[in-house]
């Protein structure tokens, strides 16, 4: 695994929306005042043409001007690491124009996003062995004041941390008439669901992200994920999934497609986010159920509602680290090595 170099102090970080950019309320003015604060605490930034733009489908711009952002500014030595502007749906129309030989050969660099952004963090670690951030985007980063884990996200990007722990409370929905910059309505108590028992540890190489992006991969020529496992099967693979507009029968589908593709090969352990469909039952199922009926055949810890993903607040993971995970009762720590 290739890890890039950290962000330094006074470094610059350039932005880049290969999904949706930052051209309507309230992600501009969030966009806005994450660039004010970079920017006051020492960071240069490098926007790429299409941070404002809203020219696309699903994505900032064209398929191709989205890809050939995201290429300039990955192997550009004018920033030192990259965070997409937001998240979106059709990131994967960008991929037949993305040249991952010409990124395999670039010096590697962090790029931290999550949701749509899957097609590239995901990517990024399974098909050209570098490790990027499942992480929030631009807008997040210029709330005031910062929930703990955005802080945690700038730390895992200038190297400051590796060791996270969950957060006590999370949102379920947002305040009406939120100002761009409000901090999370985190509210609700955090209480993890983990199988078989409430206490376990394990270790294994992180690697996921969105569900919603990563069946669309299943079956490609992007899919390498068995490749993958196999030569990383000595440290077994803990697989980190969260779902967006997936409700509960598709979360369950999902599950079946990976499993039956072979992605769940030498897994050591699952962390699943809370799901966009939190609290949704159909048939008699509810989100539990969709997951255990699928992961419950490979004998491995299953932790639920852990702090990844749509509904804040999240835990920045380092797609291809080595991690070791700790769950007792509702407190889980995950502690990432770069090895």
């Amino acid at each position: 695994m290739r890890y890039p170099k950290y962000l330094p102090k006074n470094g610059t970080i350039g932005f880049v929306a290969p999904s949706f950019g930052c051209n309507i309320e309230p992600y501009r003015s969030g966009f806005l005042a994450a660039l004010d604060r970079f920017q006051q605490d020492g960071y240069q930034v490098d926007l790429g043409p299409n941070c404002f733009e809203g020219k696309g489908i699903g994505i900032s711009n064209t398929p191709e001007a989205c890809a050939k952002e995201l290429m300039e500014y990955y192997c550009s030595e004018n920033n030192d690491a990259l965070i997409s502007c937001g998240g979106g749906e059709l990131m994967c129309e960008i991929l037949d124009d993305v040249d991952f030989d010409r990124v395999t050969e670039a010096a590697p660099k962090w790029f931290m996003g999550y949701s749509d952004n899957t097609n590239f963090t995901f990517l990024l670690t399974t098909l050209c062995d570098v490790a990027s951030i499942y992480g929030p985007c631009a807008k997040t980063f210029g709330m005031s004041p910062r929930h703990p884990s955005v802080q945690d996200a700038e730390d895992v990007l200038t190297g400051k941390k590796q060791k996270l722990s969950g957060y006590r409370y999370w949102e379920k929905e947002e305040l009406e008439d939120a100002s761009p910059t409000a901090p999370y309505h985190a509210t609700e108590p955090s209480v993890l669901h983990t199988y078989p028992e409430k206490n376990v540890k394990f270790s294994g190489r992180l690697v996921g992200g969105c569900m919603d992006c990563l069946i669309n991969l299943v079956g490609t020529s992007y899919d390498k994920v068995n490749a993958f496992s196999e030569k990383y099967k000595e440290d077994g693979i803990i697989w980190f999934l969260e779902s967006c507009d997936l409700n509960v029968m598709g979360v369950r589908r999902a599950l079946w497609q990976m499993a039956h593709a072979g992605w769940f090969r030498y897994v050591k352990g699952f962390l699943i986010g809370r799901p966009g469909c939190y609290g949704q039952e159909a048939f008699g199922m509810d989100q539990y159920q969709a997951v255990l009926g699928v992961l419950e055949q490979y004998h491995v810890p299953v932790v639920m509602d852990v702090d990844i993903g749509h509904l804040p607040p999240q835990m920045p993971l380092i797609c291809g680290s080595w991690a070791e995970v700790t769950v007792k009762g509702n407190d889980i720590t995950v502690a990432m090595e770069l090895k």
